[in-house]
């Protein structure tokens, strides 16, 4: 969501959610994740789809503050008014635009989205996050939903730098914590999530953050529940200017913490490199002319100095 309002359902569900019981949290989770389904729900239907009883979802709405279910509803009504009138903004703004208009319009606003996330990046948060990740024993990324291919790019280089990097990637819970199982105090979880925040990742962060690993949010404000269990916050711009969250400024800021970690760790990118590409020509992967970037050429043809 957007601007999660913190009188909104959303925001007061985000407030209270740690203090909430078993099957309260059921009904949290449902909600936050489907709140444009659960908006036409009456208490019991709600209650029969997550096999608890209609009492019980009553007390929640009142345990978050409302008179009673319907006006929980009500408010949940306005909740989906709001993502409504945005797309019919989102209509109303590129509804009779051109093509190239539209391209114009939306990459110029991935433009303003890089540098608010420039100007408002704590440089502090980000050495942490590359120092963090770099001396973790393992490290531990996920993102859900939209913020999968994130997760899955971060991964695949965080793997070309460092040994011992595991891509969780499940939608079920139990196999969160199973993937998590041996997570400790000498290891890092990485968790991306931008609106809807996904309440998986969270409980994964919580989780790590209970075993006392050491925790980086990649996320888009400080409101964003994801902070609450981080130690360290990376916050990339995010806003929707379509149907499609924009994933740039996210991007932009995991494409600079791979190169950060491979400027301090030149050497061991080089050989993890050149191990692979003698693996590549061993087994016939490639063709010879895919792999030809490892000689003495620097490995990033960024403008900086290449420690050494």
């Amino acid at each position: 969501m957007g601007g999660m309002e913190h009188n909104g359902v959303l925001g007061r569900i985000d407030e209270r959610f740690d203090k909430m019981s078993k099957s309260h949290k059921a009904i949290a989770n449902f909600i936050y994740e489907h709140y444009d389904q659960a908006v036409f729900m009456t208490a019991a239907k709600l209650g029969e789809t997550l096999g608890i009883s209609e009492s019980t979802v009553v007390r929640f709405a009142a345990g978050i503050g409302y008179d009673g279910y319907p006006q929980m509803q009500k408010a949940l009504e306005e909740c989906v008014q709001g993502k409504l009138s945005k797309m019919q903004r989102i209509n109303a703004q590129y509804g009779k635009s051109s093509q190239s208009e539209i391209l114009t319009s939306v990459m110029t606003a991935d433009i303003e989205k890089l540098q608010h996330t420039i100007d408002n990046l704590d440089p502090a948060a980000f050495e942490s996050a590359v120092t963090t990740i770099l001396e973790a024993g393992t490290v531990y990324v996920m993102g859900l939903r939209s913020n999968e291919p994130l997760a899955v790019f971060l991964h695949f280089y965080l793997n070309m730098i460092r040994g011992n990097v595991v891509l969780i990637n499940t939608t079920s819970v139990s196999e969160t914590f199973e993937q998590m199982i041996h997570i400790s105090d000498k290891d890092c979880f990485i968790g991306i999530s931008f609106p809807r925040y996904s309440m998986r990742t969270l409980k994964a962060m919580e989780f790590a953050n209970d075993r006392n690993a050491k925790v980086i949010a990649i996320t888009d404000s400080i409101h964003s529940p994801m902070n609450l269990y981080s130690s360290c916050n990376l916050l990339a711009r995010s806003d929707m200017v379509s149907i499609v969250d924009s994933l740039v400024a996210p991007l932009s800021v995991i494409n600079a913490l791979v190169v950060a970690m491979c400027l301090k760790r030149p050497r061991e990118v080089k050989q993890n490199l050149e191990m692979l590409e003698e693996t590549w020509n061993n087994y016939q992967v490639y063709l010879n002319d895919e792999i030809n970037f490892i000689d003495d050429e620097p490995i990033l043809n960024y403008s900086l100095r290449r420690e050494d």
